[in-house]
C-alpha cells in the first residue's frame, strides 16, 4: 500500500436495468478521481435477491478492491455520488436497485454508528460479497476469518451462479447465465 492511501473493499450489486453495462460504468465512475486507485475487479455473480421485498429481480453482484486517500465518510460520500449517477431510488429497504455500492471494510478501521459501520455488518454472511472477493484475494480474512471460508458457510452460497456477460436486460439475463 502506499503512503497515504488506505486499502479498501467496496462491493458492488445491480438489479435494474443493464445490470452488468452499470457495474462496468461503476466501476470506472468509482476510480476516477485521484484519491481512489483501482487493485483488483472480481468475477461477476448472480444471485438471488436477499432480504427485502419479495419478487425482486436476481442481482449482478462484484467486488473491487482500491487504495483511497479519502477519510471513511468521503469514501461513503463518493460511493454514494456515484449510485446517484446511476439512478438509484432509495424508496424501500434492501429494495430493487440500479446500484448499490457498500463498503466492505477500510483498512482495519473498526467503526460502528449510526452513519458507517466499518466492516460491514452483514458482509460476513453474504456469499454474494465473499466468493466474489476471496476469487480476487484467496488469502483475505474478515473478522479473523478467511473470507472463502465464511463465503462456504453463507445461506445464499448455494443460489451463486457465474455470469458471461451477455444479454443481460432488467434484471433477467436473455442469455448467459451459466448454470
Amino acid at each position: 500500500m502506499n503512503a497515504g492511501y488506505t486499502r479498501a473493499v467496496l462491493a458492488l450489486g445491480s438489479n435494474l436495468g443493464e445490470r452488468n453495462d452499470t457495474l462496468s460504468v461503476a466501476v470506472a465512475d468509482l476510480v476516477d478521481p485521484p484519491e481512489m486507485r483501482l487493485l483488483a475487479v472480481s468475477p461477476v455473480v448472480q444471485t438471488k435477491a436477499v432480504g427485502g421485498p419479495a419478487g425482486q429481480p436476481a442481482f449482478l453482484n462484484m467486488v473491487i478492491t482500491v487504495e483511497t486517500s479519502l477519510p471513511p465518510l468521503d469514501l461513503l460520500r463518493h460511493c454514494q455520488t456515484v449510485e446517484n449517477k446511476h439512478l438509484r431510488v432509495r424508496e424501500v429497504r434492501w429494495g430493487p436497485r440500479t446500484l448499490d455500492v457498500d463498503i466492505i471494510v477500510y483498512g482495519d478501521l473498526v467503526r460502528t454508528d449510526e452513519t458507517l459501520t466499518l466492516p460491514h455488518p452483514r458482509a460476513g454472511e453474504r456469499a454474494f460479497v465473499l466468493y466474489p472477493w476471496s476469487v480476487i484475494e484467496p488469502g483475505a480474512r474478515l473478522d479473523g476469518e478467511r473470507v472463502s471460508e465464511l463465503a462456504s458457510k453463507a445461506a445464499d452460497f448455494p443460489d451463486l451462479v457465474p455470469f458471461d456477460g451477455f444479454g443481460d436486460f432488467d434484471g433477467a439475463p436473455t442469455a448467459g447465465a451459466v448454470e
